[in-house]
């Protein structure tokens, strides 16, 4: 007698009748787990939170196997469970006739993701491209939305083979013109700069666009100048469009971010340095001040000499990166000499040019100082003295458990094995059981080829920190953020926990516990994203001791979202960064786990080296 599926749901289950069916399939998700029974019988519940929770689970495990238990929710009762069917299709890149399921589909927002996923899937001959356009005359604004998406995916990802055809285009330029959406008209924009269309009429509508972000796409795909009234436009304007007349006058721009646009094209297009030299001195930030001495130093070497032992002294740090960067460019030895005895590693990382100077870095515990100097050893006379250092740096490394120390550890092993030292073998058998399989299956590698025998990992996969208590997220759902920024303001954030459980319980434990307090949004990326809670104010150094996973879904990277970074798929690290712009190509590749409610502006204002006074987690009593 075949059981129904809630019966056997129940029978699962009872060996721990304290565990929610929500937290053993956020326990399958997060192990990535071999063993999905409780998933394939959660699939075929009734219940529709059931249901949806299952294939994202299903989804985010990414396994092409799953494609036959997910389809039959494409056609479930409940509009959520199709669209998160749909989506997960997208997530395992399967082959399907989307086109029937179009065809049958009544809700716009379903019918939107099915347009998303289309243009993520293996493509369909002569199908997928004919569905999304016609998608662009859906009566549902969504699903528009959605086929825009479709499009812009399908042709970015799949650029070097596919290019629009012309009733494509021309679809795009009129999706543009007929569409109250910005976001169609954006996604109609980017993927026209894909296909390399610069149509006149097109271009000068996109230009006079209510919506910066729009205006902001016609430059890059123009590279026309105009004066507009936003700064992330005008900001494009002077990198693509500028000249050094134009370059001399956005240096009083009211924006900063246009100011270092314009130092930056100074230095890179042989400019005169008369407008560049006074900032060195006389900017009104450090910002402008650092960022003008490297401009100088390409532009007349000898005008910027005297200003650099000035900035190298510095007593802001990040002044003195920049001052290791124009001594590199004036071969000023000594000043880098110098800086790469810094009392800050990032300094250091900045300055160091010799091996001698990577082997005295190795005795850091900055994950980004040790990583260059990892790095700059390769090839160096000195590496095969430098044996010993590495393996003590390499083992110091291990002791701490952290597993986000992965790309130090790792160049520290390709330097070893560069190294031809037998002695290595011994003590790299010990990382063959590491909790991190990258870094055990190169050192199996490693010692394989030393010893021409074959050794094997015994660790396969990664084994992360426990998952939050149920309690711990059901607390979290509701909750807010406020994030406070020395000398600006605060922004406030509300956390996605029904998207991304466990990334806003790692930041909440991070923030309770005041982790974040001090830091710096150390990376400022114009027109792209600002990052920021590394403790080493680098890409390096991680918020958390082990990697979160990632949990991607059909949440986007809209303007004012929060994501957390990686360094590839499932190596999450605490550091956070905000999208200044709409960033549709890190959808279903990042994590969103909040989105800027309000003080947007204060966002906007923030940049390098600005400093996080605190974030205060509000829980819904």
């Amino acid at each position: 007698m075949k059981l129904p599926a809630a019966w056997l749901l129940c029978a699962l289950l009872v060996q721990a009748p304290s565990v929610s069916v929500e937290q053993r399939l956020l326990e399958i998700e997060d192990t990535r787990a071999d063993d999905v029974s409780v998933l394939l019988v959660a699939l075929k519940s009734a219940d529709p939170s059931t249901q949806r929770l299952a294939v994202r689970t299903a989804g985010r495990l990414e396994r092409p196997a799953l494609k036959d238990a997910i389809v039959p929710l494409l056609r479930a009762p409940d509009a959520l469970v199709r669209a998160e069917a749909a989506n997960a299709m997208g997530q395992v890149r399967a082959a399907f006739d989307y086109g029937a399921l179009l065809r049958d589909e009544r809700s716009g927002d379903v019918r939107a993701v099915i347009f998303d996923t289309i243009g993520r899937v293996t493509p369909v001959p002569g199908e997928s491209e004919r569905l999304l356009v016609g998608g662009l005359t859906d009566p549902s604004e969504p699903a528009r939305v959605g086929a825009a998406r479709g499009l812009e995916s399908y042709f970015r990802v799949n650029a070097r083979s596919l290019k629009p055809a012309l009733e494509t285009v021309s679809a795009l330029r009129q999706a543009i013109r007929n569409n109250a959406s910005a976001h169609l008209r954006e996604l109609a924009m980017l993927t026209l700069n894909v296909a390399g269309d610069k149509d006149p009429a097109t271009i000068a509508l996109a230009l006079a666009d209510p919506s910066p972000q729009v205006r902001r796409l016609a430059v890059l795909g123009s590279r026309q100048w105009v004066d507009d009234p936003s700064p992330m436009v005008r900001y494009e304007t002077m990198r693509l469009a500028g000249t050094c007349d134009r370059a001399v006058h956005a240096l009083g721009d009211p924006s900063e971010l246009v100011i270092l646009a314009a130092i930056d094209f100074s230095g890179r297009s042989a400019c005169p340095a008369a407008g560049i030299e006074p900032l060195v001195k006389g900017g009104k930030t450090w910002r402008i001040r650092a960022r003008a001495l490297v401009s100088l130093a390409r532009l007349a070497p000898e005008a910027a000499r005297p200003y650099l032992p000035v900035l190298a002294a510095d007593p802001i740090w990040q002044v003195r990166t920049y001052a290791a960067s124009a001594a590199k460019l004036l071969k000023d030895s000594p000043t880098l000499a110098t800086l790469a005895r810094d009392p800050q590693p990032n300094v250091m990382a900045a300055a160091i040019t010799t091996g001698a100077d990577a082997v005295r870095a190795l005795a850091s515990d900055h994950a980004g100082l040790l990583d260059a100097a990892a790095r700059l050893l390769k090839g160096t006379p000195e590496l095969p003295a430098a044996v010993p250092q590495m393996l003590a740096t390499l083992q110091r490394l291990t002791r701490t458990g952290r597993a986000t120390v992965r790309d130090p550890r790792v160049q520290l092993l390709e330097r070893l094995r560069e190294s031809g030292d037998a002695s290595i073998v011994q003590p790299l058998r010990g990382l063959l059981a590491d909790r991190d399989p990258v870094v055990a299956t190169l050192a199996a590698d490693i010692i394989s080829k030393a010893t021409s025998g074959v050794v094997t990992a015994t660790t396969k996969a990664y084994v992360g920190d426990p998952l939050p208590s149920e309690q711990t997220l059901r607390n979290l759902r509701g909750a807010t953020a406020r994030v406070t920024m020395a000398g600006l303001g605060t922004f406030t954030i509300d956390l996605l926990t029904e998207d991304a459980p466990v990334t806003v319980a790692a930041f909440a434990a991070l923030a309770d516990r005041g982790q974040f307090n001090g830091l710096t949004f150390h990376r400022f990326a114009t027109n792209f994203v600002i990052q920021g809670g590394s403790p080493g104010a680098d890409e390096m150094d991680s918020a958390t001791s082990q990697f979160l996973r990632d949990e991607v879904g059909m949440t986007s990277h809209l303007r004012g979202t929060l994501g957390i970074s990686t360094r590839g798929h499932d190596t999450g690290d605490g550091q956070i960064f905000v999208n200044l712009i709409d960033n549709f190509r890190l959808d279903h590749q990042y994590t969103v786990f909040a989105r800027v409610t309000a003080g947007i502006d204060i966002v906007d204002r923030v940049l390098e080296g600005d400093v996080i006074t605190s974030i205060t987690i509000t829980r819904r009593r």
